[in-house]
């Protein structure tokens, strides 16, 4: 009975979603957008689009999730969808096996599949500790 009511604790704490936390999750949109969903803009020779700014290799790693890449990105449901799955997609491919931490998961978010190695990122997982640390 000990067992059982320790592991329900465990997961009842819990506040992870796909290995990533929801707060990680939140402060990448405001990072992003403010948390709205905004239009596209040209962002480093491609358009980036919605809440989480994502383009359009990003939406089509993450398995093509709605009716397409711009409208997913405008619906806050489908892109935060979006963002769990790239991220699960490419967190142990990043870190070499090892789980990912939150930082490797924004660095990702920021600097594509290998990102969480890119010292170009570090300035923007900077920005999401200080989010998810206020």
């Amino acid at each position: 009975m000990k067992l059982f009511s320790l592991c329900l604790a465990l997961l009842l704490c819990t506040v992870t979603v796909w290995g990533q936390s929801q707060s990680l999750i939140n402060c990448l949109c405001t990072i992003e957008s403010g948390c709205r969903a905004l239009g596209c803009a040209m962002d480093v020779g491609s358009l980036s689009c919605g809440y989480f700014q994502i383009k359009e290799p990003y939406w089509i790693d993450c398995g093509r999730l709605g009716s397409g890449w711009q409208s997913c990105s405008a619906d806050r449901a489908c892109s935060e969808n979006c963002v769990k799955a790239y991220l699960k997609r490419y967190g142990t491919y990043c870190t070499g096996g090892r789980a990912p931490t939150d930082q490797d998961y924004a660095r990702i978010h920021n600097g594509g599949p290998t990102g969480c190695t890119k010292t170009a990122t570090v300035g923007y997982w900077n920005k999401v500790s200080a989010c998810m640390s206020g």
